[in-house]
């Protein structure tokens, strides 16, 4: 029998990233011997480490038969393409570095998608990857891969770990990089052989990552600038934001009349409800709402970096002189100054810097307050699905409007990309912190491994995916993996026969001439039920709410196969209409 490490796990308690960090475990002087496939999943574990995602390999079995022993879940996957999707909305939802291990060169290569999510999304993420014995190197042997090269543009750091000795070493660095500044993603290679030693190592202390705060200087000079400013406006993006940060930034906002903006796909950091709150600039973003930061005297930036998305292909701003006065909060100190010179520029997490604004005298006027409120009517009037119409049985206006009605307000929900997530995106109510679960970098099938990792993380809480029939089949088969584990997730699938967005852009370039863009799609209902979940079909509005009834209720992960006109290309416009303006 192997010998383990006496070490045992201690007290989380919390940390600038939302997470665990664990008191120093205690080490005997003299180490007993360990394989080194168990010492890196101690490692994993003193780090806070409380989840992995897998597709199992030959060429880490020692980390694997570590993992027996160990207090970590365990969620094995069926592709290595959304294990590391799991682990990437881990990161997101805890602000802990998700764990992906996957074995050698073809699941690696699967797992890529997930790493460039992790790596424009700024989440921490860790993925460990099986390697060929140290012997055998620049040969090409079976399934070699040289994965600083492949990954190396790709990730905040890639290495691989030659001497089983210095495990306790690369993962504290791991943690760290993947955690520190902007997160993102780190990929360490362990050859099958050095994991397969007996070494005698200590192991590391727990990982935590220093903070740095705002100079008084920078903060007074915000200050006065906020006071002068007649047209202020916040727009909050990025991450290592956690639930007290958005509350007290929703509630610093009410104190300076200060509109709120988010950025694509980050909904979660403002609730739809908040006075504050003006919308969220994404793809079909409300004209009103560009209108309103054109017009803004003072833009400040919290946590994202105004990339593509949100500036709208780089036009709201100058580039790289805005011509409005920048404040840009940000915690990586490279991304300060890279595209947008900032009046004011702080390299400061989120969280950190909402603590230190906090006593700011309240600057609102009566006219600032005025156009907050006017604002924020402005995006409940774009948001209401009550007006909407487009062709076909199955009115989505309606079905997002019953989905607002019945789903708590902790509900998470998932989605990839496509033109069905606009429905969503800009009709659903985000109301709390850690509800939204999608790729900036518009991954497709994203959704539902996202779905199958929150569900697993949060038993008791409700959480629906929405998705394509496209976006679905990326990584459909996960729904096996929440099958297995009796997580009852419930998938949305918008099925329109065809890659929904590509035709549309199709059509707008390309009127009548239609390639490569339809599909035929199973039965998704009878596809459900064959792997032991609930099914239904859903044709008309008014099947819609009793089918979701059933199934949540039915207590399985659950396929409502909602049939979408193809008409209803976006929820402003149709097929027909894109050909004609063409």
């Amino acid at each position: 029998m192997t010998l383990r490490s006496s070490a045992s796990p201690a007290t989380p308690e919390g940390s600038g990233h939302g997470g665990p960090v664990l008191a120093p475990s205690r080490r005997p002087v003299h180490p007993a011997p360990r394989l080194a496939g168990h010492v890196l999943v101690d490692q994993l574990r003193l780090h806070g480490t409380e989840h992995v995602f897998c597709v199992p390999g030959e060429s880490y079995l020692p980390v694997l038969d570590g993992l027996v022993d160990a207090d970590i879940e365990v969620t094995v996957c069926r592709h290595e393409g959304g294990a590391a999707i799991m682990a990437e909305a881990y990161g997101k939802l805890t602000g802990r570095p998700g764990i992906c291990l996957v074995t050698r060169a073809p699941g690696a290569a699967n797992a890529f998608a997930g790493v460039h999510v992790a790596s424009q999304d700024s989440t921490p993420l860790i993925l460990l990857v099986g390697q060929i014995d140290r012997a055998m190197r620049d040969r090409e042997a079976f399934q070699e891969m040289d994965y600083r090269a492949v990954f190396g543009s790709q990730v905040k750091w890639a290495a691989e770990i030659d001497q089983a000795e210095r495990i306790p070493e690369y993962l504290s660095r791991a943690f760290h990089v993947a955690l520190s500044g902007r997160p993102g993603p780190v990929v360490l290679a362990l050859p099958e052989d050095m994991l397969e030693e007996t070494v005698a190592v200590a192991d590391a202390r727990p990982c935590h990552v220093p903070e740095t705060l705002p100079p008084a200087g920078q903060i007074q000079a915000l200050a006065d600038r906020l006071a002068d400013a007649q047209r202020p406006l916040a727009i909050l993006g990025g991450s290592r934001w956690d639930a007290r940060s958005v509350q007290a930034f929703g509630a610093f906002a009410e104190r300076h009349a200060l509109p709120v903006a988010v950025q694509f796909r980050r909904q979660m950091l403002c609730p739809v409800e908040h006075s504050c709150f003006i919308g969220d600039l994404g793809l079909g973003a409300d004209p009103r709402l560009i209108e309103a930061i054109r017009e803004s005297d003072l833009i400040l930036a919290v946590g994202g970096r105004l990339s593509e998305i949100p500036s709208q292909g780089y036009t709201l701003f100058g580039v790289p002189n805005p011509s409005q006065t920048l404040v840009h909060v940000h915690p990586d100190v490279g991304e300060l100054n890279r595209v947008y010179q900032a009046d004011i520029a702080m390299a400061c997490a989120p969280g950190i810097w909402v603590r230190a604004i906090e006593p700011l005298s309240p600057t609102a006027t009566p006219a600032r307050v005025r156009r907050c409120e006017a604002l924020h009517a402005r995006r409940l009037a774009w948001s209401d699905p009550s007006a909407i119409e487009h062709p076909g049985a199955l009115q989505m206006g309606r079905v997002m409007a019953h989905l607002n009605a019945v789903l708590p307000e902790d509900a998470i929900l998932t989605n990839g990309a496509g033109n069905y997530a606009t429905w969503l995106h800009r009709f659903y109510h985000f109301r709390a912190y850690g509800t939204q679960l999608a790729p900036t970098s518009g991954s497709m099938g994203y959704g539902l491994p996202a779905a199958v990792a929150a569900q697993r993380l949060y038993p008791d809480r409700r959480v629906v995916c929405f998705a394509g029939d496209g976006c679905f089949m990326m990584h459909g088969q996960e729904f096996a993996t929440a099958v297995q584990y009796g997580l009852p997730i419930l998938v949305i699938l918008i099925d329109n026969g065809m890659f929904g967005t590509i035709r549309m852009h199709q059509e707008r370039r390309y009127p009548g001439r239609v390639s490569a863009t339809a599909l035929r799609n199973p039965d998704f209902a009878a596809y459900a039920r064959a792997f032991g979940g609930h099914g239904e079909r859903v044709e008309t509005t008014e099947d819609f709410a009793p089918a979701l009834r059933r199934a949540l209720d039915s207590g399985l992960p659950a396929i409502l196969h909602c049939l979408l006109d193809p008409e209803a290309i976006t929820p402003t416009t149709t097929l027909s209409r894109l050909r004609q303006g063409a």
